[in-house]
């Protein structure tokens, strides 16, 4: 008999996440065996120098609801792009390892409580949001890059950066092929690219926990971000999008 294909994916890009990982698939396990649909975890594991792979694959085998990719060179755009196109979700959901947003809210992005939206991205920025724990100047930080983001890209949306993302099928198949940024900035163009085919997006209010350990180098990785946002915008006004569409 052939698998039921998951009502949900949910997709972890992983890089060095050896002393996250595993904890964070025996939480979403957990998870996934309370609900009362098929689910499947895809790891999106690349250029790590650590044993991120090799917990995920250890536990793929005695877990088939696991299912563990391993590319070699690192990025999380390329990681979470190879993870949403092997998903097979009707819904597939990008899900930072870190879990600053506790895994148990991810019912609330998806259809009976949100019906007719192709794409639904968690928000750190829209009212009733709340943010716990995080220093300020992070906060500060993000506000400047995420309203560059919304003065060359995306004026609608108050927060693309947060790791937490939903994507239908149909919306996944025809955006995450068209992404060409390796980096932190594939939300942006991904989004960029969802508008100007027409999917519909909504940024959904969560709660949200600070960890220490994030992957972001502020000074290096602000950089690349801002030349990636021109990129961007480059490429939706020369149409670089509708040609490889």
């Amino acid at each position: 008999m052939a698998p039921k294909t998951p009502f949900l994916s949910i997709v972890f890009p992983a890089y060095n996440e050896e002393l996250r990982l595993l904890e964070t698939l025996q939480r979403t396990l957990a998870f996934i065996h309370t609900l009362p649909y098929p689910a499947e975890i895809v790891v999106a594991e690349n250029g790590s120098v650590d044993g991120t792979f090799e917990i995920a694959r250890s536990l793929s085998v005695l877990h088939p609801e696991i299912n563990t990719l391993h590319l070699e060179k690192a990025g999380k755009g390329r990681a979470v792009q190879a993870g949403m196109l092997a998903a097979r979700g009707c819904y597939r959901f990008i899900c930072d390892v870190d879990l600053s947003m506790p895994i148990e809210e991810v019912p609330r992005f998806l259809p009976p409580q949100i019906e007719g939206e192709d794409i639904v991205i968690a928000s750190r920025e829209a009212p009733g949001a709340m943010r716990y724990d995080e220093p300020w100047f992070r906060h500060f930080i993000g506000r400047i890059f995420n309203n560059m983001v919304r003065w060359m890209v995306l004026p609608k949306l108050q927060d693309t950066q947060c790791g937490f993302k939903c994507f239908s099928d149909e919306a996944a198949e025809a955006l995450f092929p068209l992404m060409t940024i390796p980096g932190w900035t594939f939300d942006v163009e991904v989004l960029a690219i969802a508008f100007k085919m027409g999917f519909r997006v909504k940024e959904l209010p969560i709660p949200w926990y600070y960890h220490p350990h994030s992957k972001v180098r502020v000074v290096r990785d602000s950089v690349r971000m801002a030349s990636d946002l021109l990129k961007i915008r480059r490429n939706l006004r020369r149409g670089e999008y509708d040609l490889q569409g």
